[in-house]
């Protein structure tokens, strides 16, 4: 139990100390449009002498950002099309930011689960077995449909039963659409003016139709199955 906590503690106190540092550092500042645009020859010529080296580099860094839910991701994933391209920016950002929301869902996990399923158990127990049942489903809904920020579904789902590795690969396939589009933009950097603009409401609907399609596909086929069996059993 003591030890359970002095580890619980220990994340946190490195966590504070990580996200103190890079606010200290002045690192966010490097996170915007325009860093990114008054850097982006420096950047370019570094990847062209040193690609695994600035590749390893960038992917280490949005995953810690990513993990640690401070924001810029969406302009380092503008910063990877203007980088790499449409092929190698999706691959490289698709894989840091799926790593990066699995650790921070883990962290979430570790460190207040027991302590909400503890307080709200008998309130959770509903969606705990929804969770167990379509949290694959839910999920990729919700990765789709950029509603609600990423940092925060990585914190609720930390705190349900949803398998990691599940976790892992529902998201990295469920945010690849959002991915390619913001690779795609950063490779005109120089034409965005904003992230506002990148998404635009026609785009943000097919997402939403896109991801409420497997939910609604499981409902029909759980709808079918049922009515099935009742008519078996009556044949019977």
């Amino acid at each position: 139990m003591k030890r359970n906590l002095a580890g619980k503690i220990t994340i946190v106190a490195a966590i504070l100390l990580l996200a103190l540092l890079f606010r200290l550092l002045g690192l966010d500042r490097y996170l915007s449009l325009d860093a990114v645009r008054q850097q982006q020859q420096l950047l370019a010529d570094l990847y062209a002498a040193r690609p695994v080296t600035v590749i390893g580099a960038y992917m280490l860094l949005y995953i810690l950002v990513t993990a640690l839910s401070l924001p810029g991701a969406a302009v380092m994933t503008l910063a990877g099309g203007a980088l790499f391209g449409l092929v190698t920016g999706t691959l490289v950002v698709s894989f840091a930011s799926s790593i990066g929301a699995t650790l921070a869902c883990a962290v979430a996990r570790y460190l207040l689960r027991d302590w909400v399923q503890k307080k709200f158990g008998d309130r959770l127990a509903r969606i705990n077995r929804g969770m167990e049942e379509e949290g694959g489903f839910y999920l990729f809904s919700l990765r789709l449909v950029p509603v609600f920020p990423f940092f925060v579904i990585n914190l609720v789902m930390g705190l349900t039963p949803i398998r990691l590795r599940t976790y892992y690969w529902v998201s990295q396939l469920g945010m690849l659409p959002a991915t390619v589009v913001y690779v795609n933009a950063g490779q005109e950097l120089a034409r965005v003016d904003s992230l506002a603009g990148i998404l635009s409401p026609s785009l943000l609907l097919a997402f939403a139709l896109l991801g409420l399609l497997p939910l609604v596909t499981r409902k029909l086929l759980n709808l079918y199955a049922r009515r099935r069996a009742s008519r078996d059993r009556n044949a019977s």
